[in-house]
């Protein structure tokens, strides 16, 4: 009989990071297929953050363990892949869901090889009521496979994204005066190896300064037509630039962009200064999984519609009604100047007077 176990961290801004909630709905919905026990592992420097985080995930039912300590508050090899491996035997896990984050990707395979089980990465779904079937897409998100596996113990790090994060139910709160769901968390004790690496300090950009964030709500991308010539005959590389950052500030949203405006940096052409070819999303970029995406600038081909195969809500601002994407590969079309729309919005968003 399987034993699945769930890996999962506390954040400094919260119990539980939101991928691995994510992986906590993956590991319930496969316990209950399944009919087999559920454990989750939470690792931190205080894992149930004063009861928190165990309180929230105790009404899954599910064996609850933890492994804390200040060795533990943040992301180390050493100490990392040691809490992990401790908290795989304790458990007996033959399958273990591990969220697709940077903290644990970079561990998983280090600890699949410790336990000699076998791991597979970007899964975006989990299905089998007999067996265990994993889901992940290859060239590009373009070929889907369907995998199982009988070696033991199976890693499998879900994409981000991919999963509704783990909520409790209204039925399982206590209501107000009513004592709280009892919690039993047992603490896995981790011999740790000798520490070469000393974590100092986390530095991390600006809100203002970075440009691409997982987490956003909503992907906007930028096409070429931002800096081609505009109605007045001119090009307006500059004034596209600020009001494309003045939006995202704004907005909060992440920044994606199309292969043909990233590519203007090797053929010097004006291009958008805060521009990588990490906001590339397409068939040769990325593949975001944003609620919502606003294509701006852009002509809907399949390179770029393979990027927003993943978007829930799709809308595009063009100047051309016969544009990709009216044809069925947004949900709504503006035909209208992006420049026009942009600065519209930017004036909305910006904080009023005595902010």
């Amino acid at each position: 009989m399987e034993s699945i176990l769930v890996l999962t961290h506390v954040d400094d801004s919260g119990p539980l990071t939101k991928a691995s909630l994510e992986a906590v709905t993956a590991g319930v919905n496969l316990a209950a297929r399944l009919t087999v026990p559920l454990n989750i592992g939470v690792i931190g420097s205080d894992a149930v953050g004063g009861d928190a985080a165990a309180r929230s995930l105790a009404p899954t039912g599910a064996r609850l363990l933890a492994v804390s300590g200040e060795a533990f508050a943040q992301a180390r090899y050493s100490s990392d892949a040691a809490a992990c491996e401790a908290l795989c035997r304790a458990a007996q896990a033959s399958i273990v869901i591990v969220p697709g984050c940077a903290r644990f990707a970079r561990v998983a395979a280090g600890v699949a090889f410790r336990l000699g089980g076998v791991i597979d990465t970007h899964i975006t779904s989990i299905g089998g009521t007999v067996g265990v079937e994993a889901s992940r897409w290859f060239y590009r998100q373009r070929v889907e496979a369907i995998m199982s596996r009988d070696a033991r113990p199976w890693f499998m790090l879900v994409d981000p994204g991919t999963h509704p994060s783990y909520e409790m139910s209204s039925g399982d709160s206590a209501l107000p005066g009513d004592e709280p769901c009892p919690v039993n968390v047992e603490r896995i004790a981790v011999e740790l190896p000798a520490q070469r690496t000393t974590v100092m300090e986390v530095r991390s950009p600006t809100l203002s300064g970075d440009t691409i964030r997982p987490d956003a709500k909503l992907l906007f991308v930028a096409g070429a037509g931002w800096t081609k010539k505009q109605p007045d005959g001119q090009v307006h590389t500059s004034d596209a630039a600020q009001l494309i950052l003045d939006f995202l500030r704004g907005s909060g949203a992440s920044l994606g962009s199309s292969k043909s405006l990233v590519d203007q940096t090797g053929e010097n052409q004006q291009v958008l200064p805060f521009l990588t070819h990490l906001n590339q999303i397409g068939q040769t970029g990325a593949t975001p999984r944003h609620r919502k995406g606003l294509s701006t600038c852009c002509y809907g081909e399949e390179p770029h519609v393979v990027g927003w195969r993943f978007i829930s809500e799709r809308r595009a601002i063009s100047l051309d009604p016969n544009c990709g994407w009216a044809r069925g590969k947004a949900d709504v079309v503006y035909i209208a100047d992006a420049f026009q729309v942009i600065a519209e919005l930017n004036e909305l968003l910006s904080p009023g007077p005595g902010y």
